[in-house]
């Protein structure tokens, strides 16, 4: 486990906030992805709610350079298999199953597996995870929360994902277990379908910037 927790630490340390995109076509995910990766966000989670996810994942493996792609709203087995098999260099899961866990255990890719509440973080702490996803961020309590699980659950550090956007990024960047963010709002829909890669870029320059 201590392996594959530096591997994703590796990508998750890249930058302050990963890009969760949902994306409907192979193309304009490899050009929203360059665009990306052009303004300093280099790790891109590519969620599996649209037929063309899978092909995502793989052209952007495969067709753009310097980006760490990974696969999200992995449910299941067969998620996971063919995510891996798309080139996925790490694995998101809204929250964790018995099932998702032995698939991960048997795998080199590392797993950044959801949890919500004190008891789903300590259950996964047992299993070896010490890197989590905090969702769904702001409904299940926000940066007060996730302050407040800080030192009962010392040495676990969280990715909070959900509702979270430039105006309340900080407040969860600034805490000690927090190690970066996701968020869609770097790819809004109206510039993905305007092809405004240049505006996708300047929204991904100023999220890399809440690391300063």
């Amino acid at each position: 486990m201590g392996e594959k927790t530096e591997k994703l630490l590796s990508i998750l340390k890249l930058q302050p906030v990963v890009p969760v995109l949902v994306v409907d076509d192979v193309k304009s995910a490899v050009l929203l992805s360059r665009a990306l990766v052009a303004g300093g966000l280099r790790a891109i989670e590519i969620t599996m709610r649209t037929p063309a996810a899978l092909d995502a994942v793989r052209a952007v493996a495969n067709e753009v350079e310097g980006a760490e792609v990974g696969a999200g709203t992995i449910l299941n087995v067969a998620h996971w298999e063919a995510a891996v098999a798309a080139g996925s260099k790490f694995i998101v899961s809204p929250g964790t199953t018995q099932e998702l866990l032995d698939a991960a255990r048997g795998s080199s890719v590392p797993l950044l597996p959801g949890a919500a509440t004190a008891s789903e973080v300590m259950a996964l702490r047992e299993e070896g995870y010490q890197v989590l996803k905090f969702f769904p961020a702001e409904q299940a309590g926000g940066a007060a929360y996730l302050k407040a699980l800080s030192s009962p659950l010392a040495g676990t550090l969280f990715c909070p994902t959900g509702s979270i956007s430039l105006k309340n990024a900080r407040d969860y960047l600034s805490l000690p277990n927090v190690i970066c963010v996701g968020g869609s709002w770097v790819a809004p829909k109206e510039l993905i379908a305007a092809g405004d890669w240049a505006g996708i870029t300047k929204l991904a320059a100023e999220a890399a910037a809440l690391a300063a």
